[in-house]
C-alpha cells in the first residue's frame, strides 16, 4: 500500500541552526497546506511538538497525513480498540479520565508522524518521536516509507 504522505523537502523549510535569517519555521509552513490542515491542527495541541515546529533549530520531517487519509481511517486518532475494550464504548472516552485517554492516544498519532531529523537521507533509519524506527526509498517518482505508517497505530 503506498502511504499518502505529504514529506516536505529534505531542505529549505528549515533554516539551518546557525543562520541569522528569519526565514519560516515548520510551524508557518505546515498549517497552510489546506491538504493537511487536520494534521497541522493536531500538532498545535501538543506544546512540546508546537515548540518544536517554532525552534528554528530543531530540523524535523513531518510524515503530514493528508485530510482524506485521516478523515478515512476506520477509527479517529485517537481511539484505542483496547480502551474500548476496557472501558465500553460508551465509556471510553467520557468524563476527565477518557478525555486523558483520548488526548494520550492522539499524541502517540502525532509523534509516530514526526522525524527528529531533516534532512533525512534515503535509506537511513530513524526513529519517530512516538518510537518507531523508519526508512524511506524512492522508486520513480514515489515516495515509500518503510515500514509503511501504519493506518492504524495500535498493535
Amino acid at each position: 500500500m503506498t502511504p499518502n504522505i505529504a514529506m516536505p523537502p529534505s531542505e529549505g523549510s528549515r533554516r539551518p541552526q546557525d543562520s541569522d535569517s528569519d526565514g519560516p519555521v515548520i510551524s508557518d509552513v505546515l498549517p497552510k497546506n489546506r491538504g493537511i490542515n487536520i494534521f497541522a491542527s493536531l500538532t498545535r495541541d501538543f506544546e512540546p511538538i508546537d515548540s518544536r515546529f517554532n525552534d528554528a533549530t530543531k530540523n524535523v520531517t513531518v510524515l503530514a497525513p493528508r485530510n482524506s487519509v485521516i478523515q478515512g481511517l476506520p477509527r479517529k486518532p485517537w481511539e484505542n480498540p483496547d480502551d474500548y475494550a476496557q472501558f465500553g464504548e460508551a465509556k471510553a472516552y467520557e468524563g476527565q479520565e477518557g478525555q486523558d485517554r483520548a488526548k494520550s492516544n492522539l499524541k502517540r498519532f502525532v509523534e509516530a508522524h514526526i522525524v527528529p531529523r531533516s534532512p533525512w537521507n534515503e535509506g537511513n533509519e530513524v526513529e519517530t518521536l512516538g518510537g518507531d524506527k523508519l526508512s524511506w526509498a524512492k522508486d520513480g517518482d514515489k515516495i515509500f516509507v518503510r515500514p509503511p505508517l501504519p493506518v492504524n497505530i495500535w498493535p
